[in-house]
């Protein structure tokens, strides 16, 4: 945007007989209309053209119209700026050849891109040599005896915790808890007080609800910014249980763990992450919702932890193949893509290939819904959960264990027995495949990738060299023949998709093959 700031009058006069610089300062008085609204009220005077004085100069504004100031004024204490002292010593296996380049799908490489890392940046890691780190973020507090609320990665590791007010002065703080998972903590100053707070919102916001985002961008301490809720609901891959609201409130590095709040002074969000090629405020930035975080914060404010419900799966979205190839009529639901062995799930029955539909009567959408249900229910309660088992809707009555910390899923896979002669039908699916006891390095059980066609069907789907099919169309397979013969009944059947259950590094998930698509 041109900047008319300081220009002469006639650079002014021309500025306003522009057409097109009107049309943006038309937008820029509905969206100062805007704000009118939510602090007037009302609609009058939305669509109102200021009087104008003799001269055809626009008459002053009255004092404070269009302003946020009075909800800054009202919350501004409240916020506080973060500093931390984190101590590191590097583990042994840590290389000091220089810079390491992270590659873009490298769980680090997200963590560093949190708050301005770029893409592709060199860090370097040193070997075996302590050293004192300085962290900085924000945060706000939610009661007069001083507990706050930061993000978990702006304490993470912490030795020390400073906290800044708005007036200045300095206290120090402790961290009474965190939860990684949803990238929140409390913490408690230790001394001062009583303490202006600030509470979570009764209701969330609507997309395009005036939003205003107070923090420590950059260390500058008390900083004020503005805008509106794009978008809620994004899930941008740091977790199970993302929901975070997108606004366009300018955020950067050193916001992290400060309040958005509402026109009404009543905190919505926490800034946790933004959206950023160039490491700087391009207007998307991520907030854990308030009515998410309130129930966080709670339980590490009673028991210093977060305890969740678990059902021990591990699920996968429902496309149209794989509704398709199970009979679906829709595409909601959850897929088990692989049950851990004496979890509550396959204690009650569930099985992989099962599709979750809906949980205590509610139905899911999908595998992030079902996640978010699960957690919120808890250890040890009783859950209904409807199911599609063998074509048919069942309800199975599953009682929850707790979230453990570290999940590791496990893939039993039988053997059997079944004929070779399949070279021609998996070729038409582009894949070539081998036991797996044939393959060094392998697992113990399935058949494994061993070439695949770049223009075939199964590399359309994902399917890679290395990739270990374990079942096909729900059966255990241990040779290329099994799993021919189950393509060739299910072409025979007529479906129009076949589901192979597939172990890929870590991981198990399901891969539709479409078998109209072979040639």
């Amino acid at each position: 945007m041109t900047d008319v700031s300081g220009k002469g009058s006639s650079t002014l006069g021309a500025w306003a007989r522009s057409k097109r610089l009107v049309l943006l300062g038309t937008t820029a008085a509905l969206v100062l209309g805007g704000a009118a609204v939510g602090n007037n009220g009302g609609v009058q005077g939305l669509w109102t053209t200021p009087a104008r004085a003799e001269t055809g100069s626009v008459a002053p504004l009255p004092a404070n119209a269009f302003s946020f100031a009075d909800v800054v004024d009202h919350v501004r204490g409240a916020v506080v700026s973060i500093k931390v002292k984190i101590a590191e010593t590097a583990d042994a296996s840590d290389s000091d050849d220089g810079p390491q380049q992270l590659s873009p799908d490298d769980p680090l490489e997200r963590f560093f891109r949190r708050f301005g890392g770029e893409e592709g940046t060199p860090f370097v890691f040193r070997h075996n040599h302590p050293h004192v780190e300085m962290a900085q973020g924000s945060g706000f507090i939610i009661s007069s005896d001083g507990y706050l609320v930061t993000n978990n990665h702006v304490v993470d590791h912490a030795t020390e915790v400073t906290i800044t007010m708005d007036d200045g002065t300095t206290h120090p703080a402790k961290v009474i808890g965190t939860d990684k998972r949803t990238d929140l903590a409390l913490l408690k100053i230790k001394s001062g007080g009583p303490f202006k707070y600030v509470g979570f919102a009764s209701k969330p916001p609507r997309v395009g609800d005036w939003v205003i985002a107070v923090g420590n961008p950059f260390g500058l301490g008390g900083t004020v910014t503005a805008g509106i809720v794009s978008a809620r609901g994004r899930d941008i891959n740091s977790g199970p249980y993302d929901d975070y609201l997108q606004i366009d409130a300018p955020v950067n590095r050193g916001n992290s763990g400060g309040p958005t709040f509402n026109t009404q002074g009543e905190v919505v969000g926490i800034n946790t992450a933004i959206y950023s090629p160039s490491g700087g405020s391009v207007g998307i930035g991520f907030d854990i919702p308030a009515d998410e975080a309130h129930g966080v914060i709670a339980a590490l404010e009673s028991k210093g932890t977060v305890t969740r419900g678990w059902i021990g799966v591990q699920i996968q979205p429902v496309t149209s193949d794989i509704a398709d190839s199970l009979g679906l009529k829709g595409e909601t639901g959850a897929l088990v893509a692989d049950t851990e062995k004496d979890s509550p799930a396959s204690k009650a029955g569930i099985k992989t290939g099962d599709v979750i539909l809906g949980v205590n009567g509610d139905p899911v959408d999908g595998p992030r819904e079902l996640a978010r249900k699960i957690a919120a229910l808890g250890p040890n309660v009783d859950a209904s959960l409807l199911v599609w088992h063998d074509g048919a809707q069942k309800t199975f009555d599953v009682k929850l264990g707790t979230l453990p910390n570290d999940q590791v899923a496990s893939a039993d896979a039988d053997s059997g027995t079944g004929t070779d002669n399949s070279a021609s039908a998996l070729a038409s699916f582009g894949l070539t495949l081998a036991p797996s006891d044939s393959v060094p390095g392998a697992v113990a059980a399935g058949v494994v990738v061993t070439n695949v066609d770049p223009d075939g069907t199964a590399a359309q789907k994902g399917l890679k060299v290395g990739d270990v099919i374990l079942q096909a169309g729900g059966k255990q397979v241990a040779t290329p023949g099994q799993v021919a013969d189950v393509l060739g009944d299910a072409k025979k059947a007529g479906r129009k998709a076949i589901l192979l259950r597939i172990k890929s590094g870590d991981e198990t998930h399901f891969v539709a093959l479409e078998l109209g698509k072979a040639s």
